[in-house]
């Protein structure tokens, strides 16, 4: 990663393999659509080292066993503190010479010296369209403040709330019988098309921050 004024390329990894690391806390059907996206060599030069949960059976860390993937629980409770947590964190993750993270789920919120240690390497995925209906509930936020149009959005993690630079969107109408329910069942089906989508971009070096701006060089998103 090279970095000049306010400008940051992110690194191309050639045929070099770009070692990925997915922290989760729930079921992992984002770590799935990614792990199928790789073994299907749509994702080229890149593997998933390791999984890592806070929560002891969550049933992502099954996905990865299942893949012969390192898949490691991390009790909060064994650490003193969350910088002591991140700390032992850190060291899963070095271990691992991890050049990106994923979030899948992960339901716990990374200390801001972590996320600067990363900074530009830590992909989330959420369920609207950003800036609108941050944080929880998301889909819940926009059925009740009545949008016709929510989505989801693959963005840079930063140290607000879902702030992150946005790397890529994608809208889901909402219809006018729509539940908490079927509204987030669809709106996952989308999920799982971008968020491979981004980690193919940022693995072929397609990708380039400048401010909050994510700029996709030669990049035309495939028709699914």
């Amino acid at each position: 990663m090279l970095q000049n004024c306010n400008i940051v390329k992110l690194h191309k990894k050639s045929a070099m393999t770009c070692n990925i690391a997915v922290l989760v806390s729930g079921r992992g059907s984002n770590l799935q659509s990614i792990i199928d996206n790789i073994e299907s060599g749509y994702i080229r030069n890149a593997s998933i080292n390791v999984v890592v949960s806070d929560v002891h059976d969550a049933y992502a860390l099954e996905r990865a066993r299942d893949r012969a993937i390192d898949a490691i629980f991390i009790n909060p409770s064994e650490h003193g503190s969350k910088k002591d947590y991140e700390k032992y964190l850190i060291g899963i993750l070095e271990e691992y010479s991890i050049d990106l993270i994923l979030l899948a789920g992960y339901m716990r919120l990374l200390g801001n010296s972590f996320i600067r240690r990363y900074k530009n390497r830590i992909m989330n995925i959420h369920p609207s369209l950003l800036p609108s209906f941050k944080g929880l509930d998301a889909q819940k936020q926009a059925l009740e403040y009545g949008v016709k149009v929510s989505g989801c959005t693959v963005h840079f993690v930063d140290e607000g709330m879902d702030s992150g630079p946005i790397i890529l969107q994608q809208s889901v109408r909402v219809l006018e019988n729509d539940t908490v329910e079927s509204l987030s069942e669809r709106i996952l089906e989308q999920e799982h098309v971008i968020y491979p989508e981004a980690v193919k971009l940022f693995v072929e070096g397609k990708l380039k921050v400048q401010g909050r701006i994510v700029l996709t060089r030669n990049y035309e998103r495939p028709v699914k």
